[in-house]
C-alpha cells in the first residue's frame, strides 16, 4: 500500500543510464508519484533529477551497496530495476526484504538468478511485475503471436531481433518471450540460436540476434510456408515505450496483492 500522503514513492536503479533517466522523467510527470531514491555506480552524491536532465529534485544518487538503508529511510513503495542480471539479483532481494514492491525489466537471468529473485519476492510477501518488455505494443504483439501460431502451426518459424551495440545479453528477453509464447501454444518446440555450417532445418524455432548502432529494439517473427510467408513485427522508436509502461506498472503494483505478475495482468489480457 502507498504512504499516508497518497503519493507513491518510487526508487530507480541504474538511475544515470539512458533508461533510468527516462524512467525518472516519467515519474516526475506522473500525478501522485514522486522519486524517493536513485541508485547507480556512477555520479554518487549528485542530484538524480539533474542526471536525468529534468528539474533538480533534491534526490541524490546513492550507492547501490546502501540500497537497504536508503529504501527504508525514504519510505519507498516500489523499486524499478532495469539494469543487468548480476545487479538485479542482488538489488531485488534486498528491496523485497525491506517490504518494497518491484518492477523488474532486466533480462538475461540464469535459471538460478530468476529463482533467487522469485524466492525473495514470495518469502517477503511483496508484489512484483517481472517482464522482458513493458511496451504495451509488444505485449499486444505477444498475443497476436499466439493466434498466428495456432493458425500457422505447420509453418517454419524464425525470430529475428535487433538492438543497439551496447546491449549485454543476446537473444533479447523479448525474443525469448516471443519464442516461449509460440512454443507453449504449439506444445513445445526446440530452439536453435543462429545457424552455421550444415544445418538442415527441422521443426525448431530459429532465433537470431543483431547488434548495431543505436537500434532501440526491433522484433520480427517470420512464419514461412510453401508459396507464402507472414511476418509479424514490432519496432520501438524510443525507450519511452518501455519507460512509460514501467511507470504504469509501478502505479498498478502498489494496489496488488503479494505475488509475481506480468504485463498481461496489468493490461487485462
Amino acid at each position: 500500500m502507498v504512504n499516508d500522503n497518497d503519493n507513491i514513492n518510487v526508487a530507480v536503479t541504474g538511475a544515470c543510464g539512458r533508461m533510468g533517466g527516462m524512467i525518472i522523467e516519467n515519474i516526475v510527470k506522473t500525478d501522485n508519484m514522486q522519486l524517493s531514491a536513485a541508485f547507480d555506480i556512477n555520479n554518487i552524491g549528485k542530484d538524480a533529477g539533474e542526471m536525468a536532465h529534468v528539474d533538480v529534485l533534491g534526490v541524490t544518487v546513492s550507492d547501490a551497496n546502501d540500497i537497504k538503508t536508503v529504501l527504508t529511510e525514504t519510505n519507498t513503495d516500489v523499486l524499478i530495476d532495469f539494469t543487468i542480471a548480476p545487479a538485479t539479483v542482488v538489488n531485488a532481494p534486498a528491496a523485497a526484504e525491506c517490504g518494497v514492491n518491484l518492477i523488474i525489466g532486466t533480462t538475461g537471468f540464469t535459471e538460478q538468478q530468476r529463482a533467487a529473485i522469485d524466492d525473495a519476492i514470495l518469502k517477503n510477501n511483496v508484489a512484483a511485475v517481472i517482464s522482458p518488455n513493458y511496451s504495451v505494443g509488444v505485449n499486444v504483439f505477444f498475443n497476436i503471436l499466439k493466434e498466428a501460431a495456432r493458425s500457422l502451426s505447420d509453418y517454419d518459424i524464425e525470430i529475428i531481433e535487433a538492438h543497439h551495440n551496447q546491449k549485454k545479453d543476446a537473444p533479447s528477453g523479448t525474443a525469448m518471450k516471443a519464442a516461449d509464447v509460440i512454443s507453449e501454444t504449439l506444445g513445445g518446440k526446440e530452439y536453435v540460436y543462429g545457424r552455421n555450417g550444415l544445418v538442415p532445418r527441422g521443426k525448431e524455432i530459429g532465433i537470431h540476434a543483431v547488434r548495431g548502432g543505436d537500434i532501440v529494439g526491433d522484433h520480427t517473427v517470420l512464419f514461412a510456408g510453401n508459396g507464402e510467408r507472414v511476418e509479424i513485427k514490432h519496432q520501438a522508436h524510443s525507450r519511452q515505450a518501455f519507460a512509460g509502461g514501467a511507470v504504469k506498472a509501478a502505479a498498478w503494483i502498489c494496489n496488488a496483492k503479494p505475488g509475481i505478475y506480468t504485463m498481461d495482468d496489468i493490461l487485462g489480457f
